[in-house]
């Protein structure tokens, strides 16, 4: 179990109708994986769904994620490809696509990192008729690209949320360490952070690094450090993030003194969690953004269901040192 995460104006008519959406899941993915065998490889086997994100399985996030996608093509007993490119190159991963709009697949799940590079081949996609889900980012452009829906969780609030715990902790000079600037995902987390100190009398730097130089990124974490005695909190974008601020603080003697908080789950993450290293992580539980996809396009294709908005279900919550013993089994299984 984690904590709750942070939902801003949420009422009680968005919880019940977030209660009622997973029930719904349960009892469509009950009534299908409840189908007789034959039945199913009839109606499934020759379903084929095309997984295209910036992420690469490689990436401890991602692996995650290709993880969820797996399961989820074997519950259903449909065919799923998870496809990305080798970096975070936006030419390439629409080119990715336009490759998957051309075998015409029953499905396709995409990731919406810079929807100015990616709406062409997206748009190609809808107006081939393929049904297309968007997950992990894109929440704010799924609709105008004629997509189905979108699963994952809403990064600026994630952010913001963040934001308001580094406060409660006292921290009133950040830096948010971002490894992929032009992210729209990634950009809204710095900002939403930027935001939630603002409001309570604090700033923050967002500090750019390339994660392919992992040196290079904890000399920059450094050199912030040391250029401004005054930083007392680190905000990172991801767990490949963190490693190098762990590197930093332990080679200045802060660790355990600096307060410091990630986006998503690691073994290393929560390691640092449970010794006191690191506040927290905000976990948006991207198994289910790699496995919901895969079973509402499944319903789609065998009994037509829709999903009308957002599934903004999967996050944010965040894992602290009273909870972080209990998830650490589930992330170093692949599942957290």
């Amino acid at each position: 179990m984690i904590e709750e995460g942070f939902t801003p104006a949420v009422d009680r008519r968005t919880v019940l109708k977030t209660g009622a959406l997973a029930g719904a899941f349960a009892a469509l993915s009950g009534i299908t994986l409840a189908q007789d065998a034959a039945a199913q490889d009839s109606d499934r086997a020759d379903i084929s769904i095309v997984v295209v994100s910036h992420g690469q399985a490689s990436d401890p996030f991602w692996s995650v994620v290709q993880n969820g996608v797996a399961q989820a093509g074997e519950d259903m007993g449909v065919n799923v490809q998870y496809q990305a490119p080798g970096t975070f190159d936006m030419v390439a991963m629409s080119q990715l696509i336009d490759a998957a709009v051309a075998t015409s697949p029953n499905g396709l799940i995409v990731s919406i990192p810079d929807a100015d590079a990616l709406s062409a081949s997206i748009s190609a996609a809808v107006e081939a008729g393929i049904p297309v889900i968007s997950m992990n980012s894109g929440s704010d452009v799924a609709a105008e690209l004629g997509i189905l829906t979108h699963v994952g969780q809403t990064e600026y609030e994630a952010g913001f949320g963040g934001g308001q715990r580094m406060a409660e902790a006292g921290v009133t000079n950040a830096i948010c360490v971002n490894q992929e600037v032009g992210n729209a995902a990634l950009d809204l987390r710095c900002q939403g952070f930027t935001d939630a100190l603002a409001e309570a009398g604090g700033t923050v730097e967002t500090v750019a690094v390339d994660l392919a130089d992992p040196t290079g990124a904890q000399q920059r974490i450094s050199a912030a450090l040391t250029s401004d005695e005054t930083i007392d909190g680190i905000l990172t974008l991801g767990p490949t993030g963190a490693a190098p601020a762990l590197a930093a603080l332990t080679d200045s003697g802060q660790l355990g003194e600096m307060n410091l908080a990630t986006f998503d789950l690691s073994p290393e993450v929560l390691d640092a969690i449970e010794a006191g290293e690191m506040l927290f992580a905000i976990d948006q539980q991207q198994y289910l953004q790699g496995y919901l996809p895969v079973v509402l396009l499944t319903l789609y294709n065998t009994n037509l269901n829709t999903i009308a908005n957002p599934v903004l279900m999967t996050g944010p919550g965040f894992v602290t040192q009273d909870t972080a013993a209990r998830i650490k089994e589930l992330s170093a299984a692949g599942t957290r």
